[in-house]
């Protein structure tokens, strides 16, 4: 029996029209910005040339220090990967994940029961979970050859914030060299964490894509939602 709770959306990330492309914002909309709905990062890829598995990786909360103990997974936050494989921009199948009590939970990928807006635990089609990681990694991989993540990363965002600022200055040359070279930038997000959730499944249980790109091949759409519990 599905759980009925409903799940406001509070944020989509970017829509992927290729295999390799990846997202990243750190500041999201009015409703989700600096909350524990915030999404920073978003990654879909192959492990390796030619493999037959996905990765999807999604980074919450952009701003996590290690000695404020690493942040911890909202419980009343569920993540969604929308998965369109049709082209017509409208998830066919969503990976879900929800924290409970030192886990993460992951759902699907199944057809959802509602499109849109909202969403509710699909807990009759359950998927596996792990122990969320502190400092030390843990994995688990499911019967299925499901790989499943949750924990404390560093943060892949480079951002030199302080020559951005002085770069958009409405005060005369403020920086008049611009933005510094690669090797002289500073990263702002040097020492901080995100809260990322990690999943490799086989494309064989997302299901066979017939949108495709500008090159002709056939992909998956995917993007992210946080949805807060009402």
């Amino acid at each position: 029996m599905r759980k009925t709770t409903k799940y406001l959306t509070g944020m989509g990330a970017l829509v992927l029209t290729t295999i390799a492309l990846v997202a990243a914002d750190h500041i999201d909309a009015p409703s989700s910005r600096g909350t524990t709905a915030d999404i920073a990062d978003f990654f879909a890829f192959e492990p390796s040339e030619g493999s037959d598995n996905t990765v999807f990786i999604v980074d919450l909360q952009s701003d996590v220090l290690p000695e404020l103990a690493y942040g911890s997974f909202d419980e009343d936050v569920l993540t969604e990967i929308n998965i369109d494989l049709d082209g017509d921009l409208v998830e066919d199948k969503v990976i879900q994940t929800i924290a409970r009590d030192g886990k993460m939970y992951f759902f699907g990928p199944v057809a959802p029961s509602a499109t849109g807006l909202s969403s509710q635990v699909l807990t009759d089609a359950a998927l596996g979970n792990v122990e969320i990681s502190g400092s030390t990694p843990i994995v688990e991989t499911t019967s299925d050859g499901v790989s499943l993540f949750a924990g404390p990363r560093q943060d892949p965002f480079f951002f030199d914030f302080f020559q951005f600022n002085a770069v958009i200055s409405p005060e005369v040359d403020s920086a008049p060299g611009g933005f510094f070279a690669p090797e002289e930038a500073s990263d702002a997000f040097d020492g901080a964490n995100t809260l990322s959730i990690a999943i490799e499944i086989p494309n064989s249980m997302l299901g066979i894509p017939t949108a495709t790109n500008a090159l002709g091949l056939n992909v998956y759409k995917t993007w992210v939602t946080t949805n807060k519990k009402q």
